[in-house]
This record gives C-alpha cells, structure tokens and sequence, in this order.
C-alpha cells in the first residue's frame, strides 16, 4: 500500500488540480492524508470536501518541517510513503506509477524524487533553473548533492528508523538525503515521473529563503566543511569564489539562455537576481 502526504498553506488554485490528477492516477492502491498549516485563502476548506483518508490542521506558527512531517508518516500505514505538496500537480496519470516504481523494482532504493517543470507564468530565470537542476539529470548529478521532498517518496522502513530532523527549519529533504547517502544508501531520481510546480519569490523572500537555506547547509555539510577547513579553506565560506564568481558565471549563463528565448527585459535583472542569492546564502553559512 502507498500513503500520499499532502502538505498546504493557501495552495489556492494549483491544489485543485493536484487533487484531480490524484483521482486520475492509474495507481489508485493509495491512502491519502492532508494537512493544512493554517490556510486562508479556502484551500482548507476545500480539502475537507475531497473526503481524503487523514485531514488535520495545524497552526501556522507550529510548522516546523521536520515535525510535521514525523507527525504525519506516524499517522499512515504504506509501506512507501508519497510527499507531494499540494502545488505539485502530476502532469499525468502515470506519476504514482513511474514515482514509486524503482522502490518497488530495486531493493537497494530508499528514496525517489520526481522530475519538476515551473508554470508556465514563471519568472524567465525560475524556468531555466528548473530545467538545469531537473531535466534528464545530467547536471544536478554533477553537483555535491541534490533531492527535492516537493514530489517523492520513500520506503517507510527508512523513514521511521531513521525520521526528519525535528529542529531544523529549512532544507529537511537535503538534510535527510544526506544523511542516508553518507550511511550508504542510495536515492533515485525518476524523470518520467513529471510534476509541475515553481514559486515566483520576491527579492526580500529570495534573501530570506537563501539565507535560510544557507544556515542549514552550515549544519548538513558540517563534516565535509570540517575536512576541507583541515585542508587550507572551505570553498563554501569563501567570499570571492561562492558569491562574486559563482554569480557572474551564473549570470553570464543565464544571459546566453534569455537571449535565445528572447527574454530580453530580464537581462538587467539577472544579475541582482543571482547576486542576492549567492549572497543571501553566503551569509547563512558563515554567520556567528
């Protein structure tokens, strides 16, 4: 059996069409629980009309990642356990299938995560990160580490032996991926289970996410940041490398992809886009 954990706060419209696409899927074998941090635009209220196995709410101020999502896995019964949140729509009714398919096939699997596309109404530079940290999975398998929670799944066994970090606040799927990849487990990426899902943040929610994300790259890559202070320096804390090149180079990426899809009016805007976020994230991980 699989259980589905949906997550929202004011998902409005997009958890409608998650919820429909669920009812499409060609695997029906599932449970599926909700849980609401406090939404006020009737995404709670629509929720409870879809009848769904498990529906809590939770106030906004006790959401805490890690937390709610113990809380929720304890409240199941699959033994492979969905993350989806309620803005991921499945692009198809082949996602459930195609997602929990290598759990299913290769005993050595622990983890899944889906392939996402950003809205078609995405900022020009949203779209092209997603295509380069999705996609076919060539580039993100380049990088230190990558997993998204949004849409994946994980074998329940792993999950309650060894659950989320209840304390830490942002990036709870990195932290957790790490972890069982450092204790030698391994974790799959599936392109062909297709979700579309993508936030347009503002400058001041780019500088908060970031620098959030960053303090808790502080606390994941501890030991690896440790081995490298051994060795001379940690790339990471360095200010010219990991913020003044890292963003010109993705700047000057990001120029060549506009000027081919002729996203000429985000030229200008490229630059303070990435310099914010390779400060913003600078900033988390060498703060005090």
């Amino acid at each position: 059996m699989i259980s589905i954990i949906l997550r929202a706060k004011n998902e409005m419209p997009w958890v409608k069409s998650t919820l429909e696409m669920l009812r499409r899927q060609s695997r029906q074998d599932f449970e599926l629980l909700c849980v609401d941090s406090g939404s006020t635009d009737g995404t709670w209220e629509f929720l409870q009309t879809q009848a769904p196995d498990i529906i809590y709410q939770i106030k906004p101020e006790a959401y805490i990642p890690g937390r709610v999502l113990n809380d929720a896995i304890a409240r199941t019964k699959g033994d492979i356990v969905v993350f989806n949140n309620a803005d991921c729509i499945p692009v198809n009714e082949y996602w459930l299938e195609n997602l929990v398919k290598p759990l299913e096939d290769n005993p050595e699997v622990v983890a899944v995560f889906a392939n996402q596309f950003a809205r078609p109404d995405a900022f020009p530079l949203v779209k092209k990160d997603y295509e380069r940290a999705f996609g076919d999975g060539r580039i993100h398998s380049t990088w230190r580490h990558f997993f998204s929670l949004a849409s994946s799944a994980v074998r329940r066994e792993m999950i309650v032996k060894f659950p989320f970090d209840p304390a830490i606040r942002y990036s709870e799927d990195i932290e957790w991926s790490w972890r069982m990849k450092k204790l030698g487990y391994r974790i799959a990426y599936v392109p062909e289970a297709k979700v579309q899902h993508s936030h347009n943040y503002t400058l001041k929610q780019v500088i908060k996410r970031y620098t959030g994300e960053g303090k808790a790259e502080r606390l994941i890559y501890e030991d690896e940041y440790a081995d490298e202070a051994r060795k001379g320096s940690v790339k990471d804390f360095n200010f010219l490398r990991s913020v003044m090149l890292a963003s010109a180079l993705e700047t000057l990426r990001d120029w060549l992809w506009l000027i081919r899809r002729g996203e000429f009016t985000w030229l200008l805007k490229a630059p303070v886009y990435r310099w914010l976020q390779r400060y913003s994230a600078w900033q988390g991980r060498t703060a005090k």
